[in-house]
């Protein structure tokens, strides 16, 4: 019997879970071993988010391998993918070759009706969780920008306090700030709005010279 293994992980998910890609492949193949697949063949995903199907080559790869009667095995659906769309597609075409899909983690085994009902149940929970850190770290963050306190980077026109935390008007980038919002007004576009500044000497935090993008992000915030 064939098993295909998928394994993937990103630096967030290891530092947070301590799922490395060694663990999860130690996994897999020790559940080969005990259920008798002698061929195993395991693809690999490192440092890739899973939020894209498309974007992992290894996933891709993986599902390519997967034929008749064989089974997809994965430590865990996050793992696989980290959309209810995504991992019910993956499970149909699994079913469609009569293939089955194992999860270490949650104990799933779509040969069975429960299996499945299973599957699906814990496909939508696991968005769900997803869902809501997003919501609670958006939340999170508005709250901090309110405050005044900094936000990831320190945004353009600001230094950082001496707390750590809170945000203090820079004069000079203010200035500019100024200027480019009194361009914006006035109908000029954002590349002649960068060649402005350019011409005025003006420079980026990094000493370089502004580009239409900037000048976007800086009128968007």
């Amino acid at each position: 019997m064939k098993a295909t293994g998928y394994i993937r992980v990103s630096t967030e998910d290891q530092a947070r879970e301590g799922v490395s890609l060694e663990a999860q492949e130690a996994k897999i193949r020790a559940w080969a071993d005990l259920n008798g697949y002698t061929d195993l063949e395991i693809f690999t995903d490192a440092g890739i988010s899973g939020s894209s199907m498309d974007k992992r080559e290894g996933l891709q790869a993986a599902l390519k391998g997967v034929g008749k009667d064989d089974a997809l095995v994965v430590y865990s659906l996050s793992r696989l993918a980290r959309s209810t769309k995504d991992t019910l597609e993956i499970a149909d075409m699994l079913m469609e070759r009569n293939a089955d899909l194992v999860s270490l983690s949650e104990k799933i085994d779509t040969t069975t009706a429960a299996g499945k009902m299973v599957f699906r149940m814990l496909a939508v929970l696991n968005e769900f969780e997803r869902d809501q850190i997003a919501e609670r770290t958006k939340t999170a963050m508005a709250h901090k920008k309110a405050k005044g306190e900094r936000v990831g980077s320190i945004p353009y026109g600001y230094y950082l306090a001496d707390d750590g935390k809170g945000l203090i008007p820079n004069p000079d980038e203010q200035a500019v700030i100024s200027y480019i919002r009194e361009c914006d007004k006035s109908g000029m576009g954002y590349n002649a709005i960068a060649r402005a500044l350019t011409e005025k000497g003006k420079k980026t935090r990094t000493g370089k010279d502004f580009q239409a993008t900037q000048v976007m992000r800086i009128l968007a915030a």
